[in-house]
């Protein structure tokens, strides 16, 4: 399949562009002294590539320039012809006010000028996108794309400047890695299906365990014990139904005997409990209040040493100093033993908080319970009951809300082992797909790596190597570098102008290999010759020729001020059927589009 024509309804404004089956040369001259030294020119080398994917059917995007001036665009229908595998021909007819509304007319001879014929005579005409797109995907036939359809791969050949930064990862692949490496593994000659399912257990795996924190955040953050919740379920749903069978019967005898029984067996019996143990901890209390006030030495050496001296006993003051010391030693202890009591009586005095506030609440129980007892209206005994069961529907309901929380914890628990599990085999099958589609000589990527290889050097007199090897996580990863003398891997691809040159290399390399394929035949790549020296860019002129008597379709634009030094003779560069489009920067005749700049 290659491109044929890319015209308009609006031929004086856009120039009809015919392709040739070779070589097509896209030639940008700067005529003007005063713009040769400027970055852009604005005459539509690139926009070329851009309306080309427009006729590829590419999605409206606001940003996009023909709808970022509609008011200059709304009236165009660009029709693109393409040549198809059987050597007939379909044109694609899409105007830019109705995007989304898209004709084909197919055809047996090529270079045909439909923009006159009625809706009427087109084949399909007027198909919504999704089926245009689909319709297209047919004819197109491109079989070794499969599954995925035409549109995936139109990136790698409809290169332009800002799709040079990356050799594999495109501009327009701006989702996550599992939108585009899949389809790049399956270009290379791996095994796709298993990249894009391991992706796809990774996104599964993720949510379960997405799901599975969600619901731990439901439960507060604790997660309890199934088997006791169940228990405590299956205790309050017997006390649920036996409640309301008293409610059913209106009948509160039952009731009234449960409620004595539990008075006299169990409050009365706590609460005797609690008093038991509440004064024993106030015996404790004044004993370690007596204590404390014991505590004291009232022994003055002082007074001792008056005392003597009035008595006419000489008191030395080596005596007294032994008796200061002695209590100074004594009152260390004594500090020390009155901390710990003082300890002693403050855990004291918290019990005996906690058993008054437990005594008053269960003395408003066993209240509660004896006016109940001895209550005569059978209407308050009925509201009673029925307000306890009101409380124990809501804890069934909470309990058999953590019930079912806790079972599909348990159910995302199973899934998410069973899919890490699948996940790691998947990894083991990527891992051993990688491994021998490196080492077969004669497998799809060992071909592509061979003729992207012989480009570069060709080019740069220089080896590179294209690999690809699975992470740690499994996930593919796609380098392309250039070597040194030694064979090492070098920081030369890193630059613009080596980098841009991988990229074609790549794209050619990958076509080359599928030539026996049904496969795109065509390719643009936009300022090819930039930043290289002549050298090299009559090296890559060379390859790109070489390539075009394959059978291939290179589309090539360039500035003149880019073309490699003439030869000795005088003779062009390009011969005159390569070039398909010439631009200048003299007047809006000389644009792609005959028109003010925008």
């Amino acid at each position: 399949m290659k491109l044929s024509r890319l015209y308009s309804n609006k031929p004086n404004a856009f120039k009809p562009v015919d392709f040739v089956q070779g070589l097509n040369v896209v030639m940008a001259e700067i005529r003007l002294p005063e713009n040769r030294n400027k970055d852009t020119h604005n005459l539509g080398k690139t926009t070329l590539g851009r309306l080309l994917d427009f006729g590829f059917l590419a999605k409206r995007d606001p940003r996009f320039f023909l709808f970022k001036h509609l008011e200059l665009f709304q009236d165009f229908i660009f029709f693109l012809e393409i040549e198809l595998e059987d050597a007939s021909f379909v044109t694609i007819r899409r105007g830019v006010e109705e995007a989304t509304r898209i004709s084909f007319k197919r055809h047996e001879a090529g270079h045909q000028d439909l923009s006159g014929l009625s809706l009427a005579e087109w084949d399909h005409r007027d198909m919504p996108f999704d089926r245009a797109r689909d319709l297209l995907d047919g004819l197109l036939d491109w079989r070794a794309l499969k599954p995925w359809i035409f549109r995936k791969g139109l990136g790698y050949l409809l290169r332009s400047q800002d799709d040079f930064r990356d050799v594999f990862h495109l501009r327009k692949f701006a989702a996550a890695h599992s939108d585009w490496k899949p389809f790049l593994a399956h270009v290379l000659g791996f095994n796709s299906q298993r990249v894009a399912q391991h992706y796809k257990k990774e996104d599964q795996l993720t949510e379960r365990k997405s799901t599975a924190q969600t619901i731990k955040n439901e439960l507060g953050g604790s997660i309890g014990d199934i088997s006791k919740i169940e228990g405590i379920l299956l205790l309050k749903q017997k006390e649920s139904e036996r409640k309301q069978k008293l409610l059913d019967a209106f009948d509160f005898r039952a009731q009234d005997k449960d409620h004595t029984k539990q008075l006299v067996d169990d409050i009365n019996e706590r609460i005797a409990t609690l008093n038991a143990e509440r004064y024993s901890l106030n015996q404790n209390k004044k004993k370690i209040i007596a204590l404390l006030e014991e505590d004291q030495i009232l022994f003055s050496p002082d007074e001792a040493q008056r005392l003597f001296e009035d008595a006419g006993v000489l008191f030395k003051g080596q005596i007294k100093r032994d008796f200061q010391q002695l209590i100074a030693f004594n009152r260390a202890i004594t500090e020390e033993r009155r901390g710990y009591l003082q300890e002693e009586r403050a855990e004291v005095e918290a019990d005996l908080k906690r058993i008054n506030a437990d005594l008053n609440a269960l003395g408003k129980k066993r209240s509660d319970m004896l006016a109940f007892l001895s209550g005569t209206d059978i209407f308050g005994k009925y509201k009673q009951v029925s307000d306890e069961m009101v409380t124990l529907r809501a804890d069934i309901t909470s309990l058999e809300r953590q019930r079912g929380f806790l079972h599909r914890l348990q159910d995302l628990r199973s899934e998410i082992r069973a899919l890490t599990e699948e996940r790691g085999h998947m990894q083991i099958q990527i891992e051993e797909d990688v491994e021998r589609q490196n080492s077969d000589q004669n497998s799809l990527f060992s071909a592509i790596r061979l003729f992207f290889s012989e480009i570069v050097e060709e080019v740069i007199d220089r080896k590179a190597l294209l690999s690809v090897s699975p992470n740690q996580d499994g996930h593919l990863e796609f380098k392309a570098e250039i070597l040194d003398e030694s064979g090492n891997a070098t920081s030369a691809d890193l630059g613009h102008t080596y980098r841009k040159l991988l990229c074609i290399a790549f794209d050619l390399a990958v076509l080359r290999a599928h030539l026996d394929a049904k496969f795109p035949r065509f390719v643009y790549h936009d300022g090819v010759f930039e930043s290289l020296d002549d050298r090299k860019k009559e090296n890559l002129l060379a390859v790109v020729r070489r390539y075009a008597d394959l059978g291939l379709q290179p589309i090539i634009t360039l500035i003149d001020s880019d073309l490699p030094v003439r030869s000795k003779d005088g003779a062009p560069v390009f011969n005159a059927d390569e070039i398909v489009e010439t631009l200048h920067d003299e007047g809006e005749h000389g644009r792609l589009f005959k028109m003010r700049a925008w």
